[in-house]
């Protein structure tokens, strides 16, 4: 389901602007109306029920706004409008950053109203019990090559100190700000999250900026990582979840959530050491064998008599990491 969001604006270049940019690159979430008149408007409001409408000051007083569940109005970046009670939206701003005020407000006051669907969609968690051997490398190649597949793919890190920024360069509102709300009944959390997440213009991929804090991740709980799962997957064509190289049982619960866990390892003996252990000593595994593909990175040609599917990626000859996952975006992955 869409939300239905109307324009009333007679500034016809601005409306004109905004719709064609909502409708190519947020299609999926929102239905488009644009009224330009007043007489317009007013039936455009006799006639159909709206989520969400931004409206200049000269609309707000017709008649018929009970059909909207969300008003907000319209103000220059200049101007503060006064004598008006409705949330205000700044006109010139980046749209996504409108995109995403317009749904957390709208997930907090219609809790009620779902309003973004279940996509069935699948998830993918990326894990080693190592660090450092690259597997936020291979989960962002990974999931360019499912946007390259014309796939939507979001990219979650659940590291206690992720290096999101790292790779992306534009800075959003910090996750932070739906992590602490993800135990409120009053909200709607797909909602929540589908605002919060951003595009990467290069790849497509979309993200969600750095918790401010490390307490922010360090407190969740798995009934918390289970809802954070269930509203980041939500219009979604796969949801690739980067994880922390330890265990407890908060990545217990992403690899039930799971549908493939990518296990990434190399030719190092600490690496294969930790991952025999994992394999043949911790009860875990049993649960997740089923699903579990072994990653080989930098060149491994290891194999695992207990993991049946393998990957095996190449060393790439660089040492900036942006073009390391680029280039490993074009490899067989399962």
């Amino acid at each position: 389901m869409k939300l239905k969001l109307l324009i009333a604006t007679s500034d016809n270049d601005y409306a004109e602007h905004l719709s064609s940019h909502l409708s190519d690159k947020h299609g999926d979430t929102f239905e488009i109306g644009v009224a330009s008149k007043h007489d317009n408007f007013a039936e455009l409001l006799k006639s159909n029920r709206y989520d969400v409408a931004l409206l200049d000051i000269d609309f707000t007083t017709i008649a018929g706004l009970s059909a909207i569940r969300l008003p907000f109005l319209l103000v220059d970046n200049s101007v503060v409008a006064s004598g008006c009670d409705l949330p205000q939206m700044r006109k010139y701003q980046r749209i996504s950053f409108m995109v995403g005020d317009i749904l957390e407000t709208f997930a907090k006051e219609n809790p009620g109203v779902q309003g973004m669907s279940t996509s069935g969609g699948r998830i993918t968690a990326v894990w080693s019990p190592i660090g450092g051997i690259g597997k936020t490398t291979i989960a962002l190649a990974y999931a360019t090559n499912r946007v390259a597949a014309g796939k939507q793919a979001v990219y979650l890190s659940l590291e206690n100190f992720a290096s999101t920024h790292a790779y992306f360069q534009a800075e959003g509102r910090s996750i932070s700000k739906a992590l602490e709300k993800l135990d409120s009944r009053e909200l709607n959390s797909q909602m929540l999250m589908l605002g919060m997440r951003q595009q990467d213009s290069e790849t497509g991929i979309f993200y969600f900026s750095e918790p401010d804090n490390y307490d922010d991740m360090a407190v969740l709980t798995p009934d918390d990582i289970e809802t954070l799962l269930s509203a980041c997957i939500a219009e979604a064509d796969e949801l690739i979840v980067d994880l922390s190289s330890q265990y407890n049982s908060n990545i217990m619960k992403v690899f039930e959530m799971a549908n493939f866990v990518y296990i990434v390892t190399d030719a190092t003996i600490t690496s294969q050491t930790k991952l025999r252990q994992f394999t043949e000593q911790h009860s875990t595994f049993e649960q997740i064998q089923a699903k579990a593909i072994l990653v080989n990175n930098r060149g491994a040609r290891t194999n695992s008599s207990i993991i049946e599917d393998c990957i095996h990626l190449p060393v790439v000859p660089t040492a900036d990491h942006i073009s390391v996952y680029k280039s490993l975006s074009g490899s067989s992955f399962k």
